[in-house]
C-alpha cells in the first residue's frame, strides 16, 4: 500500500523557497526579490537553484527587460498565491472571540442535578450574550467520559470530582451540602424535625441507577442502629422536586437544587450528611479555545454569584 505521507512533494520542499518563488515571479528580478524578502542576493539565486532543481524547470529566464517566466512559473503563480495566502491565514492567531457573532455548538455532559443548579440559572444570560450559540445537554456517563473527550464527543462536563478520568482539565465549582425539603404547608416542617421525627417521616430518594432504597443517609443512619422510611425512588432529581411539591413525602437533597423552589420549604437535617464538591471538567484540546474560555469563564462565574 501506499503511503500518502512519503508521497507528498511537500516533504521535499522548505516552505520559505515557496514564498521566494512567489516573491521571484512578482519581481522578475533576483535583485528586487532579494530586497523584499531581506536576504542577500546570493541566497536568493542559489534559492532560485534549488526551486529549479525541484520543478525540473528554469521557472526564470533572463529576458531583455530582466527575467520572464516560464509557462510551468506561470501556471504555478495563481495556485502558489492562494495557497500561501491559505497558509498565512491557517498559522495567524485566533481572532479574539466575540460572543454576540459566535456560531458555535458545545456538548455539554451533565446529571440532571448539574442541568438544575448550573445550566439552567444561567441559560437565559448566555442567549442574551450569545444569541447564536446552542447547548446540547447530553447524559452524564462516568466510565465513558475518558473517550467521549477524546473523540470529541463532549466539550464540557460538570461532576465530582471522586470518580472523573485523569487528563481532564478541571476548575472547582462550588461545595454542595445536604438539607431536608418537603411542600411549603408541609405540618412537620415548620421546625427542624428531631431525629426520631425524621425517620419516622415518609421519603422519598434519588436512585441514578434505578430502583434503589438506600443512599449515603441511610448508611449514615444504619451506624446509629437507626433507619428512616424510604417509600419511593426516582431515577431523576427533576422528578423528585414535583414529587417533593405535590405530596407529603420529604427528601434530602443538595442545598442548591432547592434554594429557589417557592413551592418547598428547607430545614436543617437532624444528622450531618457529607456534600460533594461539583467540577467542571474540560479536553486539553479545548482548553486554549477563546470560545470555550469564555464559555467556562461566564458558567463559573454565575455559579459563585
Amino acid at each position: 500500500m501506499t503511503d500518502i505521507a512519503m508521497d507528498n512533494p511537500l516533504r521535499r520542499i522548505d516552505l520559505n523557497l515557496l514564498v521566494t518563488l512567489d516573491t521571484l515571479l512578482a519581481e522578475h528580478s533576483v535583485t528586487r526579490a532579494a530586497e523584499r524578502l531581506h536576504l542577500a542576493q546570493p541566497t536568493v539565486s542559489v534559492q532560485l537553484a534549488r526551486l529549479r532543481r525541484i520543478f525540473s524547470d528554469p521557472l526564470l529566464l533572463p529576458g531583455p527587460r530582466g527575467m520572464r517566466p516560464t509557462a510551468r512559473a506561470d501556471a504555478l503563480r495563481e495556485p502558489l498565491q492562494q495557497a500561501l495566502a491559505d497558509l498565512a491565514l491557517a498559522v495567524a492567531p485566533a481572532a479574539p472571540f466575540d460572543p454576540a457573532h459566535a456560531q458555535q455548538t458545545w456538548r455539554i455532559a451533565a446529571s440532571d442535578y448539574a442541568a438544575i443548579t448550573i445550566i439552567q440559572p444561567i441559560l437565559d444570560t448566555l442567549r442574551r450574550q450569545a444569541p447564536g450559540i446552542r447547548l446540547a445537554l447530553v447524559n452524564l456517563e462516568p466510565p465513558a467520559l475518558a473517550r467521549q473527550a477524546e473523540q470529541g464527543d463532549i466539550d464540557l462536563v460538570f461532576h465530582t470530582p471522586d470518580d472523573s478520568p485523569p487528563g481532564l482539565r478541571s476548575r472547582a465549582m462550588f461545595t454542595e451540602h445536604y438539607v431536608l425539603a418537603g411542600r411549603r404547608d408541609h405540618p412537620q416542617l415548620k421546625r427542624r424535625p428531631t431525629l426520631a421525627r425524621f425517620c419516622q417521616l415518609e421519603h422519598a430518594i434519588v436512585s441514578p441507577d434505578g430502583g434503589g432504597f438506600l443512599g449515603v443517609t441511610d448508611r449514615i443512619l444504619q451506624r446509629q442502629g437507626l433507619s428512616r422510611n424510604v417509600v419511593l425512588s426516582v431515577p431523576h432529581f427533576g422528578t423528585l422536586l414535583s414529587v417533593l411539591a405535590s405530596t407529603d413525602l420529604v427528601a434530602m437533597v443538595p442545598s442548591r437544587l432547592v434554594q429557589h423552589q417557592a413551592t418547598l420549604r428547607v430545614r436543617p437535617a437532624p444528622l450531618d450528611i457529607p456534600g460533594f464538591d461539583m467540577h467542571m471538567l474540560w479536553p486539553e484540546r479545548l482548553h486554549r479555545d477563546a470560545g470555550h474560555q469564555w464559555l467556562r469563564e461566564s458558567i463559573a462565574q454565575h455559579a459563585a454569584s
